[in-house]
């Protein structure tokens, strides 16, 4: 799920979807208008789930789609190598998480609470809750 947004409207640190991948604005430039053109805004975003820099090029007034962002609560039920287990404190729904930071997969246990974000559909575990 998204919404449209004017590109000239965002900031470093929101997050935009590039070639239907939701990404984080790392940064972003303007340009005046020119004589014979609209102003441009250069825009560069890194991947949430992938890590890839991806970059747009586009008038001020261009519209682009902003992921909405669902922040919940989980339990970990299971740790194995690469995925994780999460049980949602709401809904009681399982998922499962892959792609992990190093630094957060050491933290991982069964029964710790974490923080995970549903973007377009899909988990991404943010933080382990202390």
């Amino acid at each position: 799920m998204s919404r449209p947004a004017e590109i000239g409207s965002l900031k470093e640190g929101m997050y935009v979807v590039v070639d239907g991948e939701p990404s984080r604005v790392v940064t972003i430039e303007k340009s005046k208008p020119g004589k014979h053109g609209s102003a441009k805004v250069r825009l560069v975003a890194v991947g949430v789930f992938d890590n890839v820099k991806r970059s747009i090029v586009s008038p001020v007034d261009a519209k682009v789609d902003v992921p909405m962002i669902d922040k919940r609560n989980g339990q970990v039920i299971s740790v194995s190598r690469n995925t994780v287990q999460i049980m949602d404190l709401e809904s009681f729904e399982v998922l499962e998480v892959a792609n992990i930071e190093a630094e957060l997969l050491d933290k991982l246990k069964p029964s710790v609470e974490v923080e995970y974000w549903m973007i377009m559909g899909r988990p991404k575990l943010i933080r382990v809750k202390s």
